[in-house]
């Protein structure tokens, strides 16, 4: 018995080594923690059941055989964040570089089957050079084995992936499945093709983080939600996130008590949007202060700012934001804003989450580059996320709504619950003096006549009492109201049920 335990202790310390002392010092001394020092960082601590421990790979090619390291690659197993359960995996760049083989990734599908079955959400800790060459095409069927569950899970459990190191060539198709990406500046980067690769096809010369790092792709590329400056960072923040999201598309999101009244009033509101219409103010001073304790989590704050989305609580629940930013490109809509914020609405419908939409939108960005872009497209893909929707959705007009983005920023006419707008509000098909110029446009010579016929459309059409009486906004309310006005139409919707016809799945402008 006794040597049994002795054989179990050598096994479980030869496990947790890794790849060994000198490998652990290399990975601290370029600024990573260890596999194992994430998770402990993740989840509660003593909370970690780690499984699979034992695992090593089955090749016997290239001298393989005599490299047999248990664990191979991959900690898997499941803990808590804040009590409630969690599946992770993390990928153990000490060992073969992280790459994935035919067992790691067994390792992986098993904790993915396994949440799914109990209705959990799994992190993804990334970390690894890619596919095991050593074993060919079986690695290659293990990647595509985790894409599979990925694709599965998809809207069934909430999946997240942290990028804390290399995650290149098909590796990378893993997290952009999944639900949210973060990334670690300076240590991680996502490429199909690396640097070298790149240059012996375009002869362009680029740095790994140029290609593919943190900054590439929270500011450009839209691939990365947040980029952290170091691994702690990173941790703690999926920590902080998952406690706005629900378990599973069977549950509701969490709540949690605020002392934060509901009818909290906020007359500085009243004066946040300025006189002229031309003058931008910052939309994210509306959401911090009518967010419970002034809390708003915001997603990809540095792609596609002319549009903000992230998680916030009224009244202790999570809710889901979408808001035009006025202080960028006038809050006009275009190709990447309407895909950030097409891909977030979709997200909240799948987990239950209701959306509030913020609406200062003056139409959708012109040009050649976006037309021959595809915003006809890409627009229709915003429309299309907020007309399926079916969780409680509060929309409220700020300034600006013309023309078709006011149509598609949430609605009445796409099954918008509660529909509110400020007395600043402006509903028109354009501008007033884009209107008077083309209904006038063989007086357009005679200033003054312009600008009278300017004035008289603006006091008739720009205004919200005209939609109002339509029945298209449900209420002009005070801006100073906004949070109370929110949070009971939130408890009125607390209930609400709609269901979209039966169908295989629709077919979203892709």
């Amino acid at each position: 018995m006794y040597d049994i335990i002795r054989q179990l202790d050598e096994k479980r310390g030869a496990a947790r080594l890794g790849g060994g002392q000198k490998r652990i010092d290399n990975q601290h001394a370029r600024g990573k923690l260890t596999a194992r020092e994430r998770i402990e960082l993740l989840l509660d601590p003593g909370t970690f059941e780690e499984w699979d421990m034992f695992v090593e790979h089955r090749c016997s090619d290239f001298g393989m055989a005599d490299q047999k390291i248990p664990g191979d690659g991959v900690v898997t197993g499941y803990g808590t964040i804040n009590g409630r359960v969690v599946f992770v995996f993390s990928q153990d760049f000490t060992v073969f570089g992280g790459s994935l083989s035919e067992a790691h990734a067994e390792k992986i599908c098993k904790i993915m089957d396994h949440a799914m079955r109990v209705g959990a959400p799994v992190v993804g800790l990334n970390d690894s050079g890619g596919a095991r060459i050593q074993e060919g095409v079986a690695s290659l069927a293990g990647y595509a084995d985790v894409f599979q569950r990925n694709v599965m899970a998809s809207g069934v459990i909430p999946q997240i992936s942290v990028i804390m190191g290399p995650c290149a060539g098909g590796a990378v198709y893993s997290p952009a499945i999944t639900d949210f990406i973060f990334m670690v500046k300076d240590s991680s980067y996502m490429f199909v093709t690396g640097p070298e690769v790149v240059k012996t096809v375009t002869h362009e010369d680029v740095t790994q983080e140029e290609l593919g790092g943190a900054t590439t792709h929270s500011n450009k590329s839209g691939v990365a939600d947040w980029a952290f400056d170091n691994d702690i960072q990173a941790l703690l923040a999926v920590r902080r996130f998952m406690n706005f999201l629900p378990a599973n598309n069977r549950e509701q999101p969490p709540v949690r008590p605020t002392p934060d009244p509901a009818d909290r009033k906020e007359p500085s509101l009243d004066t946040l949007v300025p006189p002229n219409p031309n003058q931008p103010y910052d939309m994210k001073e509306l959401l911090f202060k009518i967010m419970d304790d002034h809390e708003f989590v915001e997603l990809k704050p540095d792609y596609a700012k002319n549009i903000i989305i992230g998680m916030g609580r009224m009244n202790g629940s999570t809710v889901g934001v979408v808001a035009n930013q006025p202080l960028v490109l006038a809050g006009c809509l275009d190709i990447r804003s309407s895909l950030k914020a097409a891909r977030f609405v979709r997200f909240c419908d799948c987990f239950n989450i209701p959306i509030l939409t913020f609406v200062d939108v003056p139409g959708f960005m012109p040009g050649t580059d976006q037309e021959h872009g595809g915003i006809i497209k890409h627009g229709a893909k915003l429309l299309y996320a907020y007309a399926e929707t079916t969780v409680p959705k509060i929309t409220v007009i700020t300034r600006k709504a013309y023309g078709g983005a006011y149509d598609v920023m949430s609605s009445k006419h796409l099954r918008g619950d509660v529909n509110f707008a400020w007395p600043t509000a402006e509903i028109a098909v354009m501008g007033s003096k884009g209107a008077v110029e083309i209904l006038f446009r063989k007086e357009i010579r005679d200033t003054e006549l312009i600008a009278e016929h300017t004035e008289v459309y603006r006091t008739k059409f720009s205004n919200p009492f005209i939609a109002g009486s339509r029945g298209f906004i449900d209420d002009v309310i005070m801006p100073r109201d906004t949070r109370k006005r929110i949070c009971r139409s939130l408890n009125m919707l607390k209930n609400k049920e709609l269901k979209n016809p039966w169908r295989k799945h629709g077919n979203i402008p892709l």
